[in-house]
């Protein structure tokens, strides 16, 4: 198992402040990095992978510095989001060069291959790859050598609906294997659906860490809302109403519910199904509407 660790890190081109003291730890797992664009991601990526290195602070890989450290790419699968390829090499060439880098040979890229389900296409040269093909067999050349940690960049660009649900599979599997993942998506519903563990970067500064769930109930400045149908809305929502928990409470007739902001989240959830129970009132659906991760995102990037 392997941890990167980022302390106090800031990288600047000229005037231009790309990231602004950064710390965090990608651990274990599988991460998710998320940010708008020009939020810092990829350079971010570019400093883990030792790409670039830091204006300030340091960028570790088990308490070893990645910056022109050869034996970290021992350790490091990287696939970056620009298209820096070979077009006039086949699939197979392009992937046993990267594994010919590491002291490996043909058996090693043939597996990286297969488990990209690319093996098909492996002896087309790339120039006539789709793009989600070229993806697909960058990933190859990431895990020609069996890293214990993968950064990838947009890895899901150009992919089809069954290349996407491949590749995700194959990350859950990784991360469940104690491999170290991380990767950036602009598609938060990706995200959502691998990462067990999010950060966020807004205009080059370090958001917020964790459990997106655990991140939404942290924002006291925001109220929490929630859908709720019951057998007796309007008793309930006059109930409610009258308890400083809630801010507010729209009677939905159209979809026969009530649309509830809960300005506090612990005493709103101990409120609710006891004022239910108190006055014999059956609840139906009790479903948060902003606790998706595109929820989260919004209020984070709006802050």
């Amino acid at each position: 198992m392997s941890t990167v660790r980022i302390d106090h890190v800031s990288r600047w081109f000229g005037n231009v402040v790309a990231v602004n003291d950064i710390t965090m730890t990608i651990a274990p797992g599988v991460t998710g990095l998320l940010g708008p664009n020009g939020a810092g991601k990829s350079t971010l990526i570019n400093m883990m992978g030792g790409f670039l290195a830091p204006s300030h602070g340091t960028v570790t890989l088990d308490g070893d510095p990645v910056w022109r450290n050869a034996r970290s790419y021992r350790h490091l699968g990287i696939v970056p989001e620009r298209e820096a390829m070979y077009d006039v090499l086949t699939g197979r060439e392009f992937v046993l060069a990267n594994a010919e880098l590491h002291g490996l040979g043909r058996t090693q890229a043939a597996a990286a291959l297969a488990t990209v389900d690319m093996t098909y296409a492996q002896d087309r040269k790339i120039s006539t790859y789709s793009k989600g093909m070229r993806q697909r067999v960058k990933m190859a050349s990431a895990l020609v050598h069996d890293p214990s940690v993968l950064l990838l960049d947009e890895p899901f660009n150009g992919m089809d609906p069954r290349q996407r649900m491949h590749l995700m599979e194959l990350l859950r599997h990784m991360g469940d294997e104690g491999r170290t993942v991380l990767f950036s998506s602009h598609i938060l519903e990706e995200v959502e659906q691998l990462a067990t563990h999010i950060e966020v970067v807004v205009a080059g500064r370090h958001a917020a860490s964790g459990d997106f769930r655990k991140i939404r109930r942290l924002m006291t400045d925001r109220p929490h809302r929630y859908l709720v149908r019951s057998d007796d809305d309007r008793a309930l929502a006059a109930a409610l109403i009258a308890d400083p928990s809630t801010a507010g409470i729209q009677v939905d007739h159209t979809e026969g519910a009530l649309h509830i902001q809960a300005v506090d989240f612990t005493r709103f959830t101990t409120l609710l199904p006891r004022v239910a129970h108190d006055r014999g009132i059956r609840l139906l659906t009790v479903t948060p509407s902003d606790e998706s991760l595109e929820s989260v995102f919004s209020y984070l990037v709006t802050a």
